[in-house]
């Protein structure tokens, strides 16, 4: 039997969800461990963000388990000359592999197209990032090639871009579990 996920809107109590994701082995594509200082600006900018409709990150959450087990969410962003959303997620290490990560995204992305209001999410998985790379496509994104990228900003990457056209989620207007 699968886990469910709901998904609850980012709160200034969420930063133990983000001390989670900051271990080496969940940093290993991102650029490593961010300081102290750095998570507490990214907690700000989470909140910030969503307050200012820019952004709407997420905790995910299990049926199963007592904690959130990672986080989703999306923002506005420019790619192609084309006003789109950008997707980030993170499960941590210890609730990785139960198919946490593609609920959350398909979650995610029903979210985006039943309240947003642009056409199609991008993500940008490093090239040797198998496990988000293998998401993408499992969740439905189309591969676009690979990209040059920076992350985190002066570290030089090479991406796969990803693209997801939000309307055949606006078709149906599937439920979206998300918490209040």
């Amino acid at each position: 039997m699968t886990d469910q996920i709901s998904l609850k809107p980012w709160t200034g109590d969420d930063m133990p969800v983000l001390e989670r994701s900051n271990t080496p082995e969940m940093t290993t594509f991102l650029g490593g461990p961010e300081t102290g200082e750095q998570l507490l600006k990214r907690q700000a900018n989470f909140l910030r963000l969503w307050e200012d409709g820019e952004a709407r990150m997420f905790t995910v959450n299990a049926a199963s388990e007592e904690i959130p087990v990672g986080s989703v969410g999306y923002w506005k962003t420019k790619w192609a000359d084309a006003e789109v959303y950008e997707a980030g997620w993170s499960v941590a290490t210890a609730y990785q592999g139960r198919g946490f990560a593609s609920m959350a995204l398909a979650a995610c992305l029903q979210h985006a197209a039943t309240y947003g209001d642009r056409e199609q999410v991008v993500a940008f998985p490093r090239i040797d990032n198998r496990a988000s790379n293998s998401l993408c496509k499992s969740v439905g994104f189309c591969f676009r090639g690979e990209e040059d990228f920076e992350y985190p900003k002066g570290n030089p990457i090479r991406v796969n871009a990803w693209l997801y056209d939000l309307s055949s989620l606006r078709i149906g207007r599937a439920d979206v579990s998300i918490v209040r």
